[in-house]
């Protein structure tokens, strides 16, 4: 390979973390800091009312979804 074709490869490849890491974030863009914690507060509430089919299809163990459910708003 050559020496640019290396720093495009790179270049495609932060790119693309990037793009996962965007779509990754499930919080809505544009939110201050208020609509931030609201966003949180409700989503960890509904994580908590999941069944265990719903937490299979997410992924979840119900411990997982319960100590994510029961964090405070203000943590990330």
């Amino acid at each position: 390979m050559s020496g640019m074709s290396d720093v495009r490869l790179k270049l495609y490849a932060e790119e693309l973390s990037r793009e996962q890491r965007t779509r990754l974030s499930s919080t809505p863009a544009g939110l201050n800091r208020w609509g931030l914690m609201v966003h949180r507060w409700h989503t960890r509430r509904a994580l908590l009312e999941l069944d265990a089919a719903q937490l299979r299809d997410v992924g979840l163990t119900r411990e997982q979804a319960r100590e994510e459910g029961l964090k405070p708003f203000w943590r990330s």
